[in-house]
């Protein structure tokens, strides 16, 4: 890619998995594109493709040039150069209007006027173009400058010229450039610290809230008035720069001519005396109603509706009473400058489809208020809307400044409809869009995707595009036509009755095997789906014959349980032919490239396209087809992603065009049309998952844990997302030789310093070895004589092994929908909750407070715990009692004898009242904790109540009704339960964050703690030589949840710290001093997943461009890693150092995961060479902060010499419900094979995970933690028991964790052969078990036994030839008892 500096290039023809299905790309994009001589259809050998994003490698290639007026002044008037910058294009039109206008009256003066986008400054050249415009320009004006690495650039050089120019006008701005205005006397540099009262505006309205905006206009129609009559200079250069700002407000090119002719005549030096009239500025509504067609704007929604009424034009499907009504919120910046078009064009097609529509605006950022004033009946307090649908592409309260969420939620709580939030292109033309593999703007992602869905709007969908010349905006007609059926569909929602709405449950199948039918992260799909019905059906959905129990939907759904790849085996719902498939999809042509002509061989019979499901009246329970190259290591290998296959996408077309559903339920995480090739954000007509949804309406369960991938769904898929809470956690508990070993420590410390000591120590070592903790813990050899001291210290660690292990946390069982836990399942979740600190609540947390009371710090506890020190370890192991005494106790006390919470505000009440009978008090006091601070206790007991109503609340089938009702879902951050309770109650519209603000100062302190630990560590295990580079993984999930600690961390390795911006955006680094850091700055190479990409690419730029700024920093090469490297990489490959400096990776855009974790589950790979193959081809896409517009370029050659430089990997564990093996994503990015393979010295890298779910933050080695991780749930019976007292589902978890076993040994090597052994003993050599797991689910059953021997046959498990044998027969044995239901 990077020779491709040229603006087009030709592609041959005979590599069709390069540019994928680019060659029927025109089919569908010149429908909506300009006709230009560029592409004339006829060359089929060769197609020429215009690359935008290769010029510059920036987002946008237009240039100011498109904006500047030079006048033909013959008359010798005094010229007036004019500069002005603004966020976007819809006043270009506008200014050019006014300055023609100006310049053709030959008048005073000839105007010369050139106009920049912020966004264009990004561009070297252009920014000096900038510049020199400056030098000879008179006035300048800027609007909206909120960027802050552009706002900087703007200021330096504004800054420069400031005394010089005759007028600076900056409107709403970041404070920065604001402080740049000058009329005459008035400036505002004290912006925020002057006495006036204009300055005192800005402090009192520190704009938290967009009512800032507001108050500044009322301001602004208030002040001039006032000021008139005031004598001095200062006061009339205030009125003429608030006149100025109503001027710009107005926008139409009548005001922008007076305007231009007032600052001209006052404060220009050759003006003065001329005496240039101009007119007050024309004043529009502030806000209102709009519409095309109208006579005037309105003020009143009846009058509005009244016109509406009477219209002559309208067709007879918009005089029913019945037709659906969509509110729009419009921009009245684009309605009185006159770029009106893309808003014409929605109303118009919403009109032509049969609905009306009730389009509003506002002046200031606030929609807040005029969406109640005209949305909603004054006195019904009923909705005259259906569903909104906002064009802003804003947050519906302050715009890009500053947001105020709350406020928002509360206007749209009370409004109750779907709210939709559409873009227009801002920063980029609608050719450099279609081009880029990225799709929108990451600063447009930030502030127009992120921010509105914070607000609970769902459905990104571009709707306008920009014209490069005019910069006025233009419908795209076929992204038009979309987004006004799909807000005309939810609006059906909310109109159609119970009776006839239709509704297909969408379940998934990972990896495609009959045992896998339904599968969902945490969740218990079948029951959750029954639940769901019986609620719908209770509610008066058409539900006819639904089974009695959820075992029976199984059985109907999976009509026969054995399970081939083509095999028709489950129940077939429809035989769709392959014409009526090309018939009803009309994009089927693109999927042939990939997968031939239909039906093909996957979801087929050789004639027909086969959909899997079973209906129930009105609902469809149907099975997502899988991506369909698991099972081909050739198609693993492709660096990008091919297409959905035809049987995927005739599931679709059933969905919506035979079985015509109201709305889908995609039940559970997480599904694979999200994942489809496409853009990343901002789909064109050409992406697969847009074209996948079509128009049907989607909703979403997703778990709460889980908001970065559900944020992927909300963006590609547009879904409704519904937040699902995970199982209840439990302490993994002892069970075996492990609690044998902890009944021997406690006798040992009654008995040690009797006679017997010396004994019980050698039995506790013998039992440890059994238990095979000798890997863990240095144990002496049997026999060997030690010192009381020394054995103390044994007893100490393993002490302390076993705590870890008594004490770490797992979900138990799987979650039903619809049934939240008990009371007492919520203990081990509060416990968690409790063991934290929160300062920024006043609350201690409960082990500090009890440390406090034994006059100990918890953090030193904490350490000597880890260290093994005896005497800290039984302390820790008292605490923790404790804390679980005294909140079981709280917890009793609120709950009915069935276990249930009952109305916990009136029992708490009556708790708090009484002082001495607190039950935490009264539980403590029999403890050696009994002083503790009583205050400290109920401030946190009180928080703790309300984290318990939070998580025993039930929500999740009522939004989902919501939803199916057509209102609108709250929203509500995704992440852990544990570290933020406001992800409770579930039930919520899922969001992440704004993306901007991480990592935030309490991500940056965590992060340096374990990277301290982490370099320790490598240190003391290398004879203290320091990592030269470490390899690893950034999450979009757990940036999410710890607000960017795992960005932090690599931040710090390469030693610098972010700065923010006065809104508290992170959007730049300074380098830490080496004094300050004390060690040598780390090289890092970075992966990050397809995920984290999507997301943060604002946080990719800002790694970006810390790594090269440290890899320039001219130091010594034994100090700074990062430059030794790029230094020696830039001379091997002969390219700069920048360029040689590249560390930030992850999948080319559109493409997701490397997956090794496919060819894992499928058993699809021959070797470990094939499996670092893949990690290779689709993992070395880089992006590049110097060319940010190119998107992911693929650089194998640096990639490959970063990593071998690796002398450790690491990855971040941040919650406990997620470990190594509950899930394929963690070794599916794991490199630690694969770097040994490309270091010179093959050498094999330390492996290192960090350990955060826990307020003692850990770095253990990777086989520490898998050891760890098969303790507490493959082996231990509290784990497997509650998964398989959930039947079907629960086999399948247990062997899912065996073959993510078998992952870590291919990727890394570092699993122990006992973990295989004993899993062996417990699963198979074990009757009962075995025979209840065969009954339970033969087909996970089978793959269990095909796991076994597939990690013995690879290498990875040496065990008996009798243990072989037992599991050939029992897998022949399975065989045949599949086969023996089939007949």
């Amino acid at each position: 890619m990077a020779s491709l500096v040229s603006s087009s290039f030709t592609l041959p023809s005979s590599k069709p998995d390069q540019l994928h299905s680019l060659a029927q790309k025109h089919l569908f994009l010149h429908s909506f594109l300009p006709k230009k001589g560029g592409y004339n259809g006829s060359s089929k050998a060769s197609l020429r493709v215009k690359c935008a994003a290769i010029g510059n490698g920036l987002f946008t290639q237009t240039t100011p040039e498109v904006r500047r007026i030079v006048p033909e002044n013959d008359q010798n008037l005094p010229t007036v150069k004019i500069v002005y910058v603004v966020l976007e294009a819809q006043y270009q039109s506008s200014v050019t209007a006014a300055v023609l206008a100006l310049n053709s009256k030959r008048k005073h003066a000839s105007f010369e006027v050139v106009g920049y986008l912020v966004e264009e400054l990004r561009d070297a050249s252009t920014y000096q173009t900038f510049c020199k415009d400056l030098e000879d320009a008179n006035i300048f004006i800027g609007s909206l400058i909120f960027v802050e690495e552009l706002a900087l650039k703007i200021k330096a050089a504004v800054e420069k010229e400031r005394d010089r120019l005759d007028a600076v006008l900056v409107f709403p701005s970041m404070p920065e450039v604001m402080r740049l205005n000058k009329l005459g006397s008035f400036s505002m540099s004290q912006l925020g610290q002057s006495k006036s009262p204009f300055f005192q505006l800005f402090k009192r309205k520190k704009p938290q809230s967009a009512g800032f905006a507001d108050s500044m206009l009322k301001l602004v129609r208030t002040l001039p008035k006032v000021l008139k009559y005031l004598p001095s200079d200062k006061a009339q250069d205030a009125r003429l720069y608030i006149l100025s700002l109503q001027f710009w407000l107005g926008g139409s090119p009548d005001n922008l001519q007076n305007f231009l002719k007032m600052i001209t005549g006052s404060y220009i030096p050759a003006l003065k005396g001329a005496k240039i009239e101009y007119s007050e500025p024309v004043l529009y509504l502030d806000n209102g109603i709009w519409h095309p067609l109208a006579p005037c704007m309105y003020d009143d929604v009846k009058e509005y509706l009244n016109w509406y009424g009477t219209r002559r034009d309208a067709n007879e499907k918009l005089k029913s009473p019945n037709a659906p009504v969509i509110g729009l919120v419009l921009q009245r910046s684009h309605i009185v400058t006159g770029d009106d078009g893309h808003y014409v064009a929605v109303i118009m097609e919403l009109e032509a489809r049969g609905a009306k529509v009730i389009p509003i605006f506002a002046g200031g950022l606030d929609f807040s208020g005029p969406v109640e004033k005209f949305f909603i009946n004054p006195i019904t307090k009923k909705p005259f809307v259906n569903s909104v649908v906002s064009l802003t592409g804003f947050a519906l309260v302050g715009g890009p400044a500053r947001q105020d969420h709350p406020r928002a939620v509360e206007a749209l709580m009370k409004l109750d409809v779907p709210y939709i939030v559409a873009l227009p292109l801002v920063f980029q033309t609608t050719e450099e869009w279609l081009n880029s593999t990225l799709g929108l703007h990451p600063i447009q992602v930030a502030l127009q995707v992120a921010l509105p869905e914070l607000d609970g709007g769902m459905e990104p969908i571009v709707f306008a595009g920009r014209d490069p010349k005019t910069g006025k905006s233009h419908a795209l007609h076929k992204r038009v036509e979309q987004l006004c059926i799909r807000a005309i569909r939810w609006a059906e929602l909310k109109r159609k009755s119970k009776e006839e709405k239709k509704l297909a449950i969408t379940v998934f199948s990972f990896p495609p095997d009959k045992g896998n039918v339904g599968t969902a992260a945490y969740l218990n799909v079948f029951a959750s789906i029954y639940s769901v019905m019986k609620e719908l059906k209770r509610d008066g959905y058409n539900v006819d014959g639904l089974p009695e129990t959820p075992e029976a939907l199984i059985e109907e759904v999976i009509h026969d349980k054995e399970a081939q790849f083509s095999s028709p085996n489950l129940n077939i719902a429809y035989k769709m032919s392959a014409r009526e498939y090309q018939n009803l999809t009309p994009y089927s042509t693109a999927l042939e490239e990939n997968w031939g002509k239909p039906p093909g061989n996957l979801n087929a019979d050789g004639e027909n396209l086969l959909v899997y499901g079973k209906q129930y009246g009105n609902v469809f329970i149907g099975v997502q087809p899988t991506f369909g190259y698991e099972g081909d290591p050739m198609r693993l290998l492709f660096s990008k992603s091919a297409s959905p296959h035809h049987g995927f996408a005739a599931y679709y077309s059933f969905v919506e065009k035979i079985f015509k559903a109201d709305a889908v339920l995609h039940f559970g995480t997480h599904g694979s049309l999200e994942f489809m090739p496409g853009k990343q954000v901002g789909m064109s007509d050409v992406c697969y998952p847009d074209s996948l949804i079509g128009n049907i309406p989607n909703v979403y369960y997703y778990a709460a844990n889980n908001p970065s991938e559900a944020t992927i769904a909300k963006r590609r898929s547009y879904a409704n997302t519904i937040s699902y809470l995970t199982p209840p956690a439990e302490n993994a508990g002892l069970y075996k030789g492990l609690k044998q070993l902890s009944e021997l420590i406690s006798s040992y410390q009654s008995l040690k310093d009797t006679g017997r000591g010396a004994q019980i120590v050698s039995s506790i070592i013998s039992t440890a070895k059994q238990c095979n903790l000798d890997k863990d813990v240095t144990l002496p050899d049997e026999g060997e004589e030690i010192t009381p001291k020394e054995r103390d210290l044994v007893v100490g660690k393993v002490y302390s092994k076993i705590m870890e292990i008594e004490s770490r946390l797992l979900p138990c069982g799987l979650h039903v929908i619809g049934e939240p836990p008990s009371a007492l399942e919520a203990v081990a979740t509060l416990v968690n909750i409790a063991a934290l600190d929160r300062p920024e609540d006043d609350i201690s947390s409960l082990p500090s407070i009890l440390a406090d009371t034994v006059g100990r710090d918890i953090e030193d506890v904490y350490r000597g715990s880890n260290k093994g020190i005896l005497k800290d370890v039984e302390l820790l192991r008292q605490i923790t009692e404790a804390s679980r005494g005294a909140i079981t106790a709280f917890v009793e006390r609120t709950t009915n004898s069935k276990g249930q919470v009952v109305e916990v505000a009136d029992k708490l009440t009556s708790i708090l009242g009484f002082g001495i009978n607190e039950p935490w008090i009264q539980y403590l006091s029999n403890t050696k904790f009994y002083r503790a601070d009583r205050e400290k206790l109920r401030t946190l007991f009180m928080f703790l109540g309300e984290c318990l109503k939070l998580v025993v609340a039930d929500n999740e089938v009522g939004s989902l009704k919501q939803a199916l009702e057509g209102k609108y879902v709250e929203p509500g951050p995704g992440g852990d339960p544990i570290r933020n309770p406001k992800v409770l109650p579930t039930g919520k519209n899922i969001h992440a964050l704004d993306p901007q603000a991480i990592p935030t100062t309490a991500a940056m302190q965590s992060a340096k703690i374990v990277v301290d630990r982490l370099i320790e560590r490598q240190k003391a295990e290398n004879d203290g030589k320091y990592p030269e580079t470490i390899a690893l993984v950034l999450w979009g999930t757990d940036n999410i949840k710890t607000y960017g600690e795992s960005l932090a961390q690599v931040l710090w390795m390469i030693g610098v710290t972010p700065v923010a911006d006065t809104f508290g955006r992170v959007n730049r680094v300074e380098p830490v001093s080496l004094e300050e850091l004390g060690r040598p700055r780390i090289d890092v190479v970075v992966n990050c997943s397809g995920v984290f990409r999507d997301l943060f690419i604002n946080q990719m730029n800002l790694l970006d461009s810390a790594v090269k700024m440290v890899a320039e920093l001219d130091e010594p090469a034994e100090q700074n890693f990062v430059r030794k490297h790029a230094l020696e990489q830039a001379q091997a490959l002969g390219v700069e150092v920048r360029e040689a400096a590249t560390r930030i990776f992850s999948n080319a855009s559109g493409s997701y995961s490397s997956n090794i974790n496919l060819a894992v589950e499928n058993s699809s790979w021959n070797d470990e060479k094939q499996l670092q193959d893949m990690y290779l081809s689709r993992k070395s896409f880089a992006f590049d902060c110097d060319a940010p517009g190119a998107g992911m370029t693929e650089k194998r050659k640096v990639f490959e010499m970063a990593l071998s430089t690796a002398d450790a990997t690491f990855q971040n564990l941040d919650s406990s419900e997620i470990s190594l093996t509950d899930v394929s994503h963690y070794f599916d990015s794991d490199p630690t094979n694969l770097v040994q393979n490309l270091r010179k010295d093959g050498k094999k890298p330390s492996a290192y995970i960090a350990d955060t779910t826990t307020a003692n933050a850990q770095v253990r080695t990777l086989s520490e933690t898998v050891r760890l991780d098969a303790r507490t749930k493959l082996l231990n019976p509290k784990w497997y028991e509650g998964m398989l007292s959930t039947g079907y589902e629960g086999v399948r978890e247990i062997e899912k964790r065996l073959t993510n076993t078998v992952g870590w040994s291919a990727t890394s090597g570092q699993v122990d052969n006992w973990v295989y052994e004993e899993a062996n003993t417990t699963f198979i050599q074990d009757e009962q078990m075995l025979k209840k797991l065969m009954n339970t689910n033969p087909n996970s059953f089978r793959k269990l036994v095909q796991t076994f021997l597939e990690a013995n046959g690879r290498g990875y498990w040496e065990t008996s030839e009798d243990n072989i044998e037992k599991l050939r027969q029992l897998y022949s044995e399975v065989e045949d008892k599949i086969e023996g239901i089939d007949r």
